[in-house]
């Protein structure tokens, strides 16, 4: 059956995908109030869908992105290299002080009834310099790309990043190319940068020229103001409160064609229950549901997305496009860091149920 996406069938690149890249910080399950080291993880909400599809999926990935050039920017450019992703930068020079800087993210793992947390240093941000102009839409193009992503957290980052994330969907549709959009409404960024009002506002600037959007019922209410229900009384496992959405994003957004998330139900920090669901063309597609023992829970829904896209764009039934995306996005949370250390291999085994233990 077919997802009703129109994909090309030949391109220099397979996805390109426009965001900041950062560094995480994470101590492990010690709070950083109490930590004497760290794991480096190079991430990006954006970025890391690009990572996965080129490391994972064997896909020809890019990314387009800021580049400060000092030692931080050079550890983020060789583990961009070391994924397999094409990199396509705007250089900035720091200054040896205050920057332009590459952004840090704080996440340590949480245990058992403690939970992650998550910070941030964004100040002086390369990234957030970005503005329409900066990239060469055209001659990007040129070669062919076949789909195009970027996310809510890169469009949180400044006025310009988001008006620039408009400039790429648009001359994305131009050239032919499928367009996602990963809501991904952070909170905590989104106050800093003017509340909800400002984010729906952005956003629907954006998701004009979108074909897919990715994003829970939270992210559909606070990043495009959509009406939908009440959902605190409801299991998170709930899929008929995301499809009841769909009739209200349909007429807000005629143009978006397929919208799909993740379900998370947490028990504790290291025990999930896990499911996907998505809307394609009036059509619902639901997961099974696995009981994870997590890891690090995050990257899993760029785990998600990426899968889901792989199966899109290699001609998979919509289905077996959401089923691997949800177990490419268990298996990550089975690994430190942000992106995959999945085999294609696995993500079948777990799609057809080999290894995770599913509650039919």
């Amino acid at each position: 059956m077919s997802s009703g996406l129109q994909i090309r069938k030949d391109a220099e690149l397979d996805f390109l995908s426009l965001g900041a890249l950062v560094h995480r910080l994470d101590p492990g399950i010690i709070p950083f109030r109490k930590a004497g080291q760290c794991a480096i993880h190079v991430s990006g909400g954006e970025f890391n869908v690009a990572a996965n599809l080129a490391d994972c999926f064997g896909m020809k990935t890019a990314v387009v992105s800021a580049m400060s050039d000092y030692p931080v920017g050079d550890l983020i450019a060789e583990r961009v290299r070391a994924m397999g992703v094409r990199a396509i930068y705007k250089h900035f020079k720091h200054n040896g002080v205050n920057g332009p800087n590459m952004a840090t993210v704080y996440s340590d793992r949480g245990f058992g009834v403690r939970p992650p947390v998550v910070f941030y240093n964004r100040a002086n941000e390369a990234a957030a310099q970005l503005k329409p102009g900066d990239f060469d839409w055209k001659g990007i193009f040129t070669g062919g790309v076949r789909w195009v992503h970027s996310g809510g957290i890169f469009a949180a980052l400044s006025p310009t990043t988001a008006e620039l994330a408009a400039e790429m969907m648009k001359a994305a549709k131009d050239a032919g190319a499928v367009t996602s959009f990963d809501l991904n409404f952070r909170e905590k960024l989104w106050k800093v940068a003017g509340g909800e009002s400002r984010a729906v506002e952005t956003i629907h600037k954006i998701v004009e020229h979108v074909d897919v959007l990715v994003g829970n019922e939270e992210d559909l209410q606070k990043g495009l103001g959509i009406p939908g229900p009440e959902v605190g009384h409801k299991s998170k496992l709930d899929a008929s409160v995301f499809f009841g959405m769909m009739e209200n994003v349909s007429k807000k957004l005629p143009k978006v064609k397929a919208v799909a998330t993740t379900l998370r139900e947490v028990h504790s920090t290291n025990r999930h229950s896990w499911s996907a669901v998505a809307w394609l063309e009036g059509k619902t597609y639901t997961a099974p549901t696995a009981e994870l023992d997590v890891y690090d829970r995050v990257g899993g829904g760029d785990g998600f997305a990426a899968g889901l896209i792989y199966g899109l764009l290699t001609g998979e039934a919509p289905e077996e496009a959401v089923r691997l995306g949800w177990a490419h996005g268990a298996l990550l949370t089975t690994f430190p860091g942000d992106t995959t250390m999945a085999t294609l291999d696995q993500v079948r085994s777990v799609a057809k149920g080999g290894s995770a233990r599913i509650q039919r």
